[in-house]
C-alpha cells in the first residue's frame, strides 16, 4: 500500500569524520510486511551526532544521517493496521517490536529487535532520517502519531531530545513528597538541547521548589538555562564547592550527566553526596573507572543508559505540551537540508542550540 514515491531523494551522508555529503541515493522500498516508508517533513541535529562526526564513535561510512524524525506516511507493509498512509508521525530514534520481554517492561530501548537510526555500527544498521525519505521496520510499534497539541517545529523533540532529558530527571525526581522536593539540591551538568530538557523537566517534576543548578562552560547555554529557573555555574568556577555551599557542605542530592565523557561523570561523583543518586544519559564510548572503595564509601548509586522514547511517549509528551512554550527557542534555528555539512560545522562548534532541517 503506497502512493506515488520518487526513484531518487537527497540525504546527508556520513563519509568520515568532519565529513558529511548531501548526495542522491536510491529512495528505500518496502522489504518487510511490517515496514513503512515516510516522506520526511522535518528532521534535527542532536548532540549524539556529534561522536561519529568527531570520530569519538566508530561508525562504517555511507549510512543516512539523523535519528529525530517526523514525517507522513507515503507506503506501508501490509501487516501495519494501526497506521494509514497520510499519517503524521514521530519516529522514536530506537526501533522497536511492542512484543519482547523488554518492551513488555517498558524498557523500550533494549527491545531485542532494536535497531538505532542514522548510526552504523556492527550491531546496528539502519539509515537515518536526515533525507527525504525514510524506511522504518516495525512500523506497528515503532512509529507515533503525532501529538496534536504540540506545535509542529517542536516534534522532533519527542523522537529523543525530550523524552531523554525527562528520563534524566524522572529516575530519581519524580513522586517526591512535598517536604522532598523543596528540601532537594539537583544538578544538570550540560546545557545543550538534552540538558535543557532535563532542566525543565527537573522544575516540572518538583513543581519548581527544588534548588536546580545547571553546569556549562558556554554563557548562552548558562543563561538560557537560568530563564528556565535553574541557577547557572559555570564549569570553571569551582562548581562543586558551590554545590555544597548550596547543601550545607553535604552535596547534591541528585546529579543529572547529559554530557557522556568520564571527566563529567567524574565531576557529578565528586558533587554528589553520600547516598546520593547519578542519572547518566550522556553516550559514554570511553573506558569509565572509578576506585571502588569510594562508591562503597559513599554509598553512590549510579544509574546508566538509553531512553526508552517509545516507552515514555505518552507521558512525556504531555508534559512537553506543557512546557513547550518554555523550549520553543531550542528549534528556531533551521536549515535546509542540502545546508547539512554547513550545519553540522556550526553545531559541532556548539553556536546554535539546535538545528532543524526542512525537508
Amino acid at each position: 500500500m503506497s502512493s506515488t514515491i520518487p526513484d531518487k531523494m537527497r540525504a546527508v551522508v556520513f563519509n568520515g569524520p568532519f565529513d558529511v555529503k548531501v548526495v542522491t541515493k536510491p529512495t528505500p522500498q518496502i522489504r518487510e510486511p511490517t515496514d513503512a516508508i515516510l516522506k520526511v517533513s522535518s528532521t534535527a541535529l542532536c548532540g549524539s551526532d556529534l561522536h561519529y562526526y568527531r570520530g569519538h564513535q566508530k561508525a562504517t561510512p555511507g549510512f543516512v544521517c539523523g535519528h529525530e524524525t517526523v514525517g507522513h506516511i507515503v507506503a506501508l507493509g501490509d501487516s501495519v493496521k494501526n497506521h494509514q498512509l497520510g499519517d503524521h508521525v514521530v519516529v522514536p530514534f530506537s526501533t522497536s517490536c511492542g512484543d519482547c520481554f523488554y518492551c513488555n517492561q517498558g524498557e523500550s530501548s533494549r527491545c531485542s529487535k532494536a535497531a538505532l537510526l542514522g548510526c552504523i555500527t556492527p550491531t546496528f544498521s539502519l539509515d537515518g532520517g536526515q533525507a527525504e525519505y525514510l524506511l522504518v521496520p516495525n512500523a506497528t510499534s515503532s512509529l507515533v502519531k503525532a501529538p496534536s497539541r504540540i506545535a509542529d517545529d517542536l516534534l522532533v523533540l519527542m523522537a529523543d531530545v525530550f523524552p531523554t532529558g525527562y528520563f534524566a530527571a524522572s529516575r530519581f525526581l519524580k513522586d517526591l513528597s512535598e517536604k522532598q522536593q523543596g528540601d532537594t539540591v539537583a544538578v544538570v551538568l550540560g546545557c545543550g538541547p538534552v540538558g535543557i530538557c532535563a532542566i525543565a523537566s527537573a522544575l516540572h517534576l518538583t513543581n519548581n521548589k527544588a534548588k536546580v543548578f545547571a553546569v556549562d562552560s558556554i554563557p548562552e547555554r548558562l543563561e538560557a538555562a537560568k530563564k528556565l529557573g535553574a541557577i547557572p555555574i559555570n564549569l570553571l568556577d569551582n562548581p562543586v564547592e558551590k554545590i555544597k555551599e548550596a547543601s550545607s557542605g553535604r552535596g547534591a542530592d541528585v546529579v543529572m550527566e547529559v554530557v557522556g565523557h568520564a571527566d563529567a561523570l567524574e565531576l557529578a561523583f565528586d558533587m554528589i553526596r553520600p547516598f546520593g543518586k547519578i542519572s547518566s544519559v550522556g553516550v559514554h564510548n570511553e573506558h569509565i573507572s572509578f576506585p571502588g572503595f569510594a562508591l562503597y564509601s559513599k554509598n553512590v548509586t549510579l544509574a546508566f543508559g538509553r531512553c526508552p522514547v517509545r516507552s515514555l511517549f505518552d507521558e512525556t509528551a504531555a508534559v512537553l505540551e506543557e512546557l513547550q512554550d518554555k523550549l520553543l527557542f531550542l528549534c528556531q534555528n533551521k536549515m535546509s537540508l542540502e545546508e547539512a555539512p554547513e550545519a553540522f560545522k556550526l553545531f559541532e562548534k556548539m553556536k546554535v542550540h539546535k538545528i532543524l532541517f526542512s525537508v
